[in-house]
C-alpha cells in the first residue's frame, strides 16, 4: 500500500471522528441543561420542582420525554376537521354561561381529540399523552393539566364533573395538586381561568404542523392574547352553578 493511499485513509478516519464528536456534542445540547431549558420552557421548571429541586433528577426526567415522543411527526388537520374542532369550542365557550361544569368537562374531552387527531397517543391514555404535548407543545400544555384537573374534581355530592372511561386520576396529582391546587373544590372563576389556559393550547394544536419556530411562536402569542379577550358571556355575566 502507497504512502500515498495511507495518508488519505488516515484522512478519511479522522473526518469520521471529527464528525462523529460534533454529532455528539449537538445531541449532548440538544438534551442537556440548556437545549432542555429552551425547549420545555416553563415545564422545565415544573420539572425541577417536582424533583423537590433536583436538577439532575429533572433533566434526566424530560430527557427520557424527548427520547420516547422527540420523533413524533404531528399530523396536520384537514380544514373541515378544524373548522369542526373549532365550532365544538364556540359551542362549550357558550355553554359555560348556564353550566361551567360541563363545559370545562367538553374542553377536557376537545383537547383529548384534538390532540389524537394531530397525531399524539390516544386520550385514553392521557399520561402518555400529557408527556408528548410536553415535548411538542410546552408553552401551552399546562392548560390540559390544569382543565383535566378541574374537570376530574369531585364535587360535594362525590360526582365527577367528569366521568370520561379510562381517563385517569393520575393527572390530578401532578405536582401534588387536586381541583385548584388548594384543596377546595373549584368555583366558577377558578372553571372559567383553566377554560382561558386551556383555549391556548387548543389553538396552538389547531395551527399548522409545517410552521417554523419563530412564526409559530408568534401565532402562540397572538392566540395567549385573543384568549384572554374573547367575548365569552361569563366574562361579564353571573354564571349559574348548577
Amino acid at each position: 500500500m502507497s504512502t500515498g493511499v495511507i495518508i488519505a485513509l488516515i484522512v478519511a478516519a479522522a473526518a469520521v471522528v471529527a464528525v462523529a464528536a460534533i454529532l455528539a456534542v449537538r445531541a449532548r445540547g440538544s438534551h442537556g441543561g440548556r437545549g432542555l431549558k429552551q425547549r420545555f420552557g416553563p415545564e422545565y421548571d415544573r420539572a425541577v420542582a417536582r424533583h423537590d429541586g433536583d436538577v439532575k433528577a429533572a433533566e434526566r426526567e424530560l430527557g427520557a420525554l424527548v427520547e420516547r415522543h422527540g420523533g413524533l411527526r404531528e399530523r396536520p388537520l384537514e380544514p373541515a376537521e378544524r373548522e369542526r374542532f373549532e365550532a365544538r369550542w364556540t359551542a362549550a365557550q357558550e355553554h359555560f354561561v348556564d353550566s361551567p361544569k360541563e363545559a370545562v368537562a367538553e374542553a377536557d374531552h376537545l383537547l383529548a381529540e384534538v390532540a389524537g387527531a394531530r397525531g399524539f397517543p390516544d386520550g385514553n391514555q392521557y399520561e402518555e399523552q400529557l408527556a408528548a404535548l410536553s415535548v411538542h407543545h410546552a408553552d401551552h400544555v399546562h392548560g390540559y393539566r390544569r382543565v383535566h384537573r378541574v374537570a376530574r374534581v369531585r364535587t360535594g355530592d362525590g360526582d365527577l364533573f367528569h366521568k370520561g372511561a379510562g381517563r385517569s386520576e393520575a393527572g390530578m396529582r401532578d405536582a401534588g395538586e387536586t381541583g385548584t391546587g388548594d384543596g377546595r373544590a373549584p368555583g366558577t372563576e377558578d372553571m372559567r381561568a383553566a377554560m382561558i389556559e386551556a383555549r391556548a393550547l387548543f389553538d396552538d394544536l389547531l395551527g399548522p404542523a409545517h410552521q417554523s419556530g419563530r412564526h409559530r411562536a408568534q401565532h402562540r402569542r397572538t392566540e395567549a392574547e385573543r384568549s384572554h379577550h374573547l367575548p365569552w358571556g361569563f366574562h361579564r355575566h353571573q354564571t349559574k352553578e348548577g
